[in-house]
């Protein structure tokens, strides 16, 4: 027979201002929610998603295209700009920094500027050294712009999960006579992207819900073809439309990554559980046998 009292009840949740403040905006949201679709509803014309609908659909592949993109050129450029960033020589730190201080100090929507229309003030220098080609389109100049913007972004994230890296690390590497490249790319790098993980989530949406500045510079993604619609139906249901889809993509990746961090994390999980369960198995009373002999 054990010796033990059962728990207190929880005390009872009293109606503080904040809880009756936090209740009265989600009611609002609630009731935002049902209007909302009480409007899609009622303003439902056939012909307005017959003639605009492939129209979304084509705006979002290439905003999706314009994303992924810039993300994968820009991870490829991060890595060096963040080595140098790390690096105590000037000729590899200075230009690091000074990339990342103007890539993450002026706004996206200023950088597109300067590389789409500054380009076009040097169509003849650009011209001579055969790059006008690029320079023309406007969704190679939203990639440049991107891509150097997020990398900037990326090389901070993963210098600060690099330094996260406990140093000891390091040693255990160089105790076993492995060169200082193996050490960084099998032994450091993989446990700093693991660290790195959410940062790089929170980016990824980030990029996502910049992306409609393309639509500024001429490009049809889907902010660009949802100003479209709009400036020849006058419907305002194209930008609410605009919103849920943005809404639904930044949710979907959400999910997606919190699942990819959840898998790429379980050994850190099972480690966590073994220690705390082993603490608890310690920290356990004896029981204590009260019985007649």
């Amino acid at each position: 027979m054990s010796i033990g009292t059962a728990p207190p009840p929880p005390l009872p949740r009293r109606w503080t201002g904040s809880r009756i403040a936090g209740h009265l905006l989600l009611a609002f949201w609630i009731a935002s929610g049902v209007a909302l679709i009480y409007f899609l509803v009622t303003q439902y014309e056939a012909e307005f998603y017959q003639r605009y609908g492939p129209k979304f659909l084509s705006g979002l592949i290439v905003t999706l295209k314009i994303v992924s993109m810039s993300l994968v050129i820009g991870a490829l450029i991060s890595l060096p700009v963040a080595l140098g960033r790390m690096s105590r020589k000037l000729l590899a730190g200075l230009p690091a920094y000074v990339f990342v201080y103007f890539f993450r100090g002026t706004p996206l929507i200023a950088q597109t500027f300067l590389v789409y229309y500054g380009a076009g003030s040097f169509v003849s220098e650009l011209k001579s050294i055969e790059l006008w080609w690029f320079f023309r389109e406007p969704l190679y100049c939203v990639l440049l712009t991107f891509s150097l913007n997020t990398a900037a972004y990326q090389a901070e994230i993963l210098r600060g999960a690099i330094q996260n890296v406990d140093k000891g690390q390091w040693e255990a590497g160089r105790s076993m006579g492995l060169p200082r490249w193996i050490i960084f790319w099998k032994i450091i790098l993989p446990q700093a992207l693991i660290v790195a993980l959410r940062p790089y989530g929170n980016e990824i949406v980030l990029m996502m819900k910049g992306s409609a500045i393309a639509s500024i510079v001429t490009v049809f993604d889907l902010m660009g073809e949802t100003r479209r619609a709009f400036s020849r139906s006058f419907d305002f249901q194209t930008y609410i439309w605009a919103a849920i889809i943005y809404l639904v993509m930044v949710e979907i990746l959400r999910r997606l990554w919190d699942l990819l961090e959840a898998r790429l994390t379980r050994h850190l999980q099972r480690t966590t559980e073994a220690t705390t369960g082993a603490t608890t198995t310690d920290n356990k009373l004896p029981e204590i046998d009260v019985g007649t002999h």
